[in-house]
């Protein structure tokens, strides 16, 4: 079937034409590399001003791009996708680092939920942004409910990883088998390294943060909370003993960051 671009564009078709890409809010660049990718793929030229991580303002164009009529027309619908999808959750990202006034280590997961083609831009954003895709830096096993429930019990869980002795355990609470309290115990006593307090009720990890104190485990694990939290929320974390906060949704879902593409005359 032709292209009707062929068509419409039959008069035109060898004239090369400049499109300048034009933020419509503040934000944060990602999708730098992939954008440039994409155009090269199709024969378009991309001319970025600015570079990964950089601030953008709306109306200050971030770049241009050099092509024919139908390769331009091409190019506007995979630049614009690229960089709007890729700088939202950037810039999503570096809001939650900024809330968090460096005293809570903002960690994003929910690229794992994605589709394939599209996940290691999320990671990028993610960490443009200046948060972390994992919830550790280090190597780590991650024992969530479903590894708990198949094994019997927290204990068992981390026993079968126990002589994985180069991993960091991460744990997750729920408070569903048994109490936020007992479910603490019986990880911080079985070895695990990390407390990932998954119910979204911050009365959750204050009784978590309690148990570990009673337990004289202060400053030897690390505690994680998540559960819908909000970015506007973040400072409200700041003073509860939380070392990390997993936000979901709010960054990998995050608003796009609208660009659009004018063509100069």
């Amino acid at each position: 079937m032709e292209d009707i671009r062929d068509i419409i564009f039959q008069e035109i078709a060898g004239k090369e034409f400049r499109a300048l890409l034009i933020p419509e809010r503040d934000g944060c660049l990602s999708g730098t590399e992939e954008a440039l990718r994409l155009t090269e793929e199709i024969g378009a030229k991309l001319n970025l001003f600015l570079h990964e991580g950089d601030d953008v303002k709306a109306g200050e164009p971030i770049g241009e791009v050099l092509a024919t009529p139908k390769i331009m027309a091409m190019a506007e619908e995979r630049v614009i996708g690229t960089l709007s999808k890729f700088s939202g959750i950037a810039t999503a990202s570096r809001k939650a680092v900024r809330l968090a006034q460096g005293k809570i280590r903002i960690v994003s997961g929910s690229w794992k939920k994605m589709p394939p083609e599209i996940k290691n831009g999320i990671r990028q954003a993610i960490v443009t942004g200046g948060a972390s895709f994992r919830i550790s830096s280090t190597p780590m096993v991650y024992l969530d409910k479903n590894y708990i429930r198949m094994l019997g019990s927290i204990p068992a869980a981390l026993n079968s990883v126990s002589g994985c002795t180069d991993l960091a355990k991460v744990i997750q609470i729920k408070g569903k088998e048994h109490s936020i309290e007992e479910e603490t115990a019986q990880a911080v006593e079985n070895g695990c390294s990390i407390l990932m307090v998954d119910t979204g009720n911050i009365e959750d990890v204050v009784r978590c943060t309690k148990k570990v104190e009673e337990m004289g485990m202060s400053g030897k694990l690390q505690i994680a909370f998540a559960g819908g939290v909000k970015l506007d929320n973040i400072p409200k974390f700041i003073n509860y003993g939380i070392d990390m906060l997993c936000i979901g949704k709010e960054i990998v879902d995050a608003p796009l960051l609208d660009i659009k593409m004018d063509v100069e005359l």
